[in-house]
């Protein structure tokens, strides 16, 4: 039957590279594919495309059509926008009601050399990856206050609303951040949002040994002086950090405090006095240059255009300087984040046998690991994601549950898922 131009029908299912316009040529593309076996790769900017294993799919579900901001309540606190909708655009919003989106999505723009608006909000919540704030506002998933998408049958998922609240039952806002897109595709998400404090300030103390910097850290988060960020990196990443106020050379251990001027100053003295800071190399970073320091944090400055393998460790920060000293045989770089219990590892050479004898010591320290970059092709020979064999059987039955065919990203996180 030949279908008018203004028809809602989607055109070309002979195409490899599907672009929908519309929510209802997105089902009509899911459920073409599924009554025809296709596998399909889903995409928006594709900055995070690199991550995970690579895919060999008969269509490619292109989503950046799906953008554009819905509905936005200041006075409420949440923004519901497309799935495909750019997080630069959806911070520039945000920010004419001095807001924002306090989870910090990792910007991977600068590792992937792609110039891609810091990618979509949809890749962010598939990916689950969050900045400094971690450990004072929770991880992107904490954020995601309902959505709207489409199972691997084309058939309308709809999960949460605008109101934050306690429910009972299964909670699909959370089950689907992390997935990276191997269970639903995204068309529709509301995100809480906060007010972007009054002032920021950040303590840098240089030349800590590791171990130094831990405790300060450690201290810092258990503290009542509230952070809201704490990194540590070594010397070798000194000359990333230009700023005029930085006059002491050696390691960068830095922490964020945020809120009102006079409660700012506040517990910067208290730091100064429980640390006895004024007897060592330290410095106060400004608003202006702390909003600098943190998003090149975000957008993992010091590892620009690098063409190096890059890995992503989360382990519990009592752990951190036993596997970082197991580490060193590797020869890695690495900086820490989220007050020592995140890793970010830089390495020269990495091979299949390598990626192993890592995935080992994370886990004998109860952490896990993640392959982001990988500089030869290894991601068809080893294992981008750690995941136990109770965790794989239960992403099995919910993979069956929600794609039964198995056509969204098959195998992108896991064989078999």
């Amino acid at each position: 039957m030949e279908l008018k131009r203004n028809s809602q029908t989607f055109q070309d299912f002979n195409s490899t590279i599907l672009k929908p316009s519309n929510e209802e040529q997105v089902q009509q593309i899911i459920r073409y594919c599924y009554k025809n076996n296709l596998s399909i790769e889903i995409i928006g900017t594709g900055s995070k495309k690199g991550i995970g294993k690579n895919l060999q799919c008969k269509k490619i579900l292109d989503m950046s059509n799906i953008s554009g901001i819905i509905n936005y309540k200041p006075d409420e606190l949440y923004i519901t926008v497309k799935a495909s909708t750019p997080i630069n655009s959806i911070q520039d919003e945000l920010k004419k009601n001095n807001q924002h989106l306090a989870f910090e999505p990792v910007n991977f723009e600068k590792i992937f050399e792609k110039d891609s608006k810091e990618g979509t909000i949809a890749g962010a919540l598939s990916c689950n990856f969050s900045g400094s704030r971690r450990f004072k506002v929770g991880s992107a998933r904490d954020h995601i206050l309902g959505f709207k998408g489409y199972n691997g049958k084309g058939e309308k998922i709809k999960s949460g609303g605008t109101v934050q609240k306690n429910v009972t039952g299964y909670d699909l806002s959370k089950l689907i951040t992390g997935s990276f897109g191997t269970l639903v595709v995204l068309t529709e998400i509301t995100l809480k949002v906060l007010p972007l404090e009054s002032d920021t300030k950040t303590i840098v103390i240089s030349g800590l040994p590791l171990e130094d910097s831990l405790e300060i850290m450690g201290s810092a988060l258990n503290s009542s002086n509230d952070p809201s960020g704490a990194v540590f990196y070594p010397e070798n990443f000194r000359n990333s950090f230009t700023f005029n106020d930085l006059a002491y050379p050696g390691s960068i251990t830095a922490i964020r405090l945020e809120g009102t001027s006079g409660s700012v100053d506040q517990r910067i003295k208290n730091f100064y006095n429980q640390w006895s800071l004024n007897e060592k190399k330290t410095t106060i970073l400004d608003k202006t240059q702390s909003v600098i320091f943190w998003e090149d944090t975000r957008s993992l400055k010091v590892f620009s255009n690098t063409d190096k393998s890059l890995l992503r460790v989360v382990v519990p920060p009592s752990e951190t300087t036993n596997l970082i000293s197991r580490l060193r045989l590797f020869h890695a770089n690495c900086f820490l984040d989220w007050g020592g219990s995140l890793v970010w590892l830089e390495l020269d050479y990495l091979s299949s046998e390598k990626i192993d004898q890592i995935r080992k010591r994370v886990l004998d320290v109860g952490g896990y690991l993640t392959v982001i970059k990988s500089k030869q092709n290894l991601k068809d020979s080893t294992e981008v994601f750690t995941v136990n064999p109770i965790e794989f059987r239960i992403s099995q039955n919910i993979k069956k549950s929600f794609d039964p065919k198995r056509i969204f990203n098959p195998g992108r996180m896991y064989r078999g898922i």
